[in-house]
């Protein structure tokens, strides 16, 4: 790719995931990347992003080669389309826009040239785009990463950048491995983190979802970070609510045709260092009064355990809390109508 045109990219969403991957595509020096911002296109177009990284050390007023509050209708502005669109956003389902509305004034329905990347929570979130863009090939991006923006423009990252690439089944392309493998070349350039190609796309997601299904959840409802909710009543809350949440994901993932590591479980609770005191995404968006992502994280596996018949009381019973909390939230939003309180 030496003495080639750069990449170029699109990235949607520049929270704690999306800017260090910016970052790192830029500093692999094969991209031009163009981040689009919502709440903190402000802070980050005047000041940049002042990110402390575990990877890539203390790097102040950073942008990358062009920073937008807007996705780019490629056809109302003449841009050319790109070669990479990757998808930072929470994805949650039935708050508009769709995924698929939000990417396609950049990539239109008859695309075959742009390749999409959803680094985004789920089992089966490509589907849609089967439907509106038979023609895009669709990458899936298994993100694990310890990153948080505290502040608008202000990243904090304390764990290494960690992906997984591998695409998602299309019957209209051919070879999809290929382009997974050279976005994986492209990402990992500039040595800073630990990009793989994952050639079993659905084994990769029921895996993640044993910490995310679980740790995500619990953490934000109650209020504790990784390491503290380990070392919680000695360690009781992670025997009688973590391990039995995590070992119902393994069995409706076995039950679904997928087989993970006899360990995962024991590897899932311990793969955050205890004092990095590490607050997953979920519980950073409660925090800040964030809508949360909880029918990718638990509705999904959820409902493909209940078809196979696995019994899921603890997911279950998450479920319906994280379902609680995202109605307490959207009322504070004034999203949904409350009857008068009688006086």
């Amino acid at each position: 790719m030496t003495g080639s045109r750069k990449k170029s990219v699109l990235i949607i969403g520049g929270g704690a995931v999306g800017a260090i991957a910016a970052l790192n595509l830029e500093v692999g020096g094969l991209t031009s990347v163009t981040l689009v911002l919502r709440s903190n296109f402000n802070a980050v177009n005047e000041h940049g992003f002042d990110i402390k990284s575990c990877d890539h050390g203390r790097v102040n007023s950073w942008k990358p080669s062009i920073v937008r509050n807007s996705i780019p209708d490629i056809a109302k502005e003449s841009l050319p389309p790109y070669d990479y669109i990757v998808l930072c956003t929470k994805n949650i389902p039935g708050i508009p826009p769709t995924v698929v509305d939000l990417v396609t004034p950049a990539l239109p329905k008859a695309n075959s040239h742009t390749t999409l990347v959803l680094l985004q929570n789920g089992l089966h979130i490509y589907t849609p785009f089967l439907e509106t863009h038979p023609q895009t090939l669709v990458l899936s991006g298994i993100s694990m990463i310890g990153s948080e923006e505290i502040s608008p423009g202000q990243i904090i990252q304390n764990e290494g950048d960690r992906l997984i690439i591998g695409a998602f089944p299309n019957p209209n392309i051919d070879s999809p491995t290929s382009a997974a493998l050279e976005f994986v070349s492209i990402y990992q350039n500039g040595g800073k983190t630990d990009c793989k190609l994952g050639e079993d796309v659905l084994h990769d997601r029921w895996r993640k979802l044993v910490y995310n299904a679980c740790l995500n959840p619990i953490c934000a409802i109650l209020g504790l970070d990784t390491g503290r909710l380990r070392l919680a009543a000695d360690g009781e809350v992670i025997e009688k609510l973590v391990r039995p949440a995590m070992q119902e994901i393994v069995d409706a993932a076995r039950a679904n045709g997928v087989v993970l590591d006899e360990d995962v479980v024991q590897k899932m609770i311990d793969v955050d260092p205890l004092q990095s005191y590490l607050s997953p995404s979920m519980l950073a968006d409660v925090k800040k009064g964030n809508l949360i992502e909880y029918e990718n994280l638990l509705g999904g596996p959820l409902r493909e355990g209940r078809k196979a018949g696995v019994k899921m009381p603890t997911i279950e019973m998450l479920y319906y809390m994280a379902k609680g909390i995202q109605w307490r939230t959207m009322e504070a939003r004034g999203m949904v109508d409350i009857p008068p309180q009688n006086v």
